[in-house]
């Protein structure tokens, strides 16, 4: 039977919680203390009176354990329980007894196991698992269990060689795999061709970083002194409408050139939208960041051949083979603007340096441009050469020319 409920209604002995009579007993020592209430469930108070009288069992019935009986405390110092005093007139009242705890540090009474006979796991205290129950023994291992197979061992053919040196002579010992690593002709050869194709692999890569930098990389610096070259001239800005400046009378002979090194003119090939600083000088070190004026021609504009070098390279002359006849060439002095007009493209050898004298073979004399790189592209064992003469000058006041319209 359970201990919260009980079989029947009228059975207040099995009842936990106190029971709420229609009528509270009239009593001058119970009114005294606590005033007389109507009968409802949630204004009566429990009274504590003192353990009842069991009732008497039915013949035939099993006798049922009273929850009032006491329960075997745990193990431990702990106050007695007594009962609070009441008045006779409550303890006819077997539906209001309760246990009356008169010290706070009295513990409950624990509910007490018998200790399983195969103690496992850590749970061993049967104090502390009786709420929960004990824990069962493990069921022994059945013999039927299939068991894993061990690891199959290695069966291929042939067998492994031992890891281990065998002896080769009375004092000396070889490795067991030295049959292997022995030197032959075919593993001469194997190692010849690997070497020789990795050395191969090694040199491409090397042209190619090479040819990389020739195409991207000097057109970066090269492009970088030309802005510095162009904030050497300090030309400033043309004052449009201002009177065109004319020779003094004094003056006799041809301009002193500039230091070499030092900028002459900018150059500029509109069908290209290339443009650059001429430097004076044809030196290596001359013309490693800008075309270079032969020293020993004419000045732009004057008679004779104004005649200019530059490297065959992305940052320079490297499209001047697209230069056919018709095309514009304009050279810009401090105060004016030169118009040639391409007039011959040849192809001739280094030694023919009569290309650049005053009057070209195949040309007239006059005013004229020449243009030279080395051909082909890549290579220098030929040079391009571009002739042009002067058909259109004037001053820098006067803006620039129809030519230079959205050139670069």
């Amino acid at each position: 039977m359970s201990r919260h409920r009980a079989s029947e209604p009228e059975d207040d002995q099995t009842t936990m919680f106190p029971r709420v009579t229609d009528e509270p007993a009239a009593d001058a020592s119970i009114t005294s203390v606590l005033p007389v209430v109507p009968a409802d469930a949630t204004t009566v108070l429990p009274v504590i009176s003192t353990p009842p009288s069991p009732r008497p069992a039915a013949p035939g019935a099993e006798a049922q354990p009273s929850p009032y009986a006491p329960v075997s405390p745990a193990p431990q110092a702990a106050a007695p329980v007594s009962p609070a005093p009441v008045s006779p007139a409550a303890a006819s009242d077997e539906t209001t007894y309760l246990p009356r705890i008169s010290d706070e540090t009295t513990q409950l009474p624990r509910i007490a196991k018998p200790a399983p006979s195969v103690a496992t796991g850590r749970a061993t205290a049967t104090d502390e698992t009786g709420l929960l129950g004990a824990i069962p023994p493990a069921p022994p291992p059945s013999a039927d269990e299939p068991k894993p197979s061990p690891r199959p061992r290695w069966s291929g053919e042939p067998e492994p060689p031992p890891i281990k040196a065998v002896r080769a002579g009375e004092k000396n010992y070889r490795s067991i795999h030295s049959e292997y690593t022995r030197t032959t002709f075919g593993s001469v050869l194997r190692m010849t061709l690997r070497g020789t194709g990795e050395l191969m692999i090694t040199v491409g890569l090397v042209i190619l970083l090479f040819a990389a930098y020739e195409v991207w990389g000097k057109t970066a610096i090269v492009e970088g002194h030309q802005s510095e070259l162009e904030q050497q001239l300090n030309w400033g800005e043309p004052v449009v409408g201002a009177p065109t400046p004319t020779p003094s009378p004094s003056v006799t002979g041809k301009p002193k050139p500039p230091p070499a090194g030092q900028p002459v003119a900018k150059l500029y090939i509109p069908k290209l939208n290339k443009h650059w600083v001429v430097v004076q000088g044809v030196t290596q070190k001359d013309i490693r960041y800008a075309p270079g004026h032969y020293p020993n021609s004419a000045m732009p504009g004057q008679e004779g051949n104004f005649s200019v070098a530059g490297h065959r390279n992305r940052a320079t002359f490297w499209d001047l083979d697209k230069l056919h006849g018709g095309d514009k060439i304009v050279v810009e002095t401090k105060d004016m603007y030169y118009v040639y007009e391409v007039a011959k493209q040849r192809i001739v050898l280094p030694s023919a340096v009569e290309v650049v004298r005053p009057v070209p073979p195949t040309m007239t004399a006059g005013k004229l441009l020449t243009l030279t790189t080395c051909n082909p592209k890549f290579d220098n064992y030929q040079r391009l050469i571009i002739h042009g003469t002067l058909v259109h000058e004037q001053p820098r006041s006067a803006g620039p020319p129809a030519e230079l319209a959205g050139a670069a």
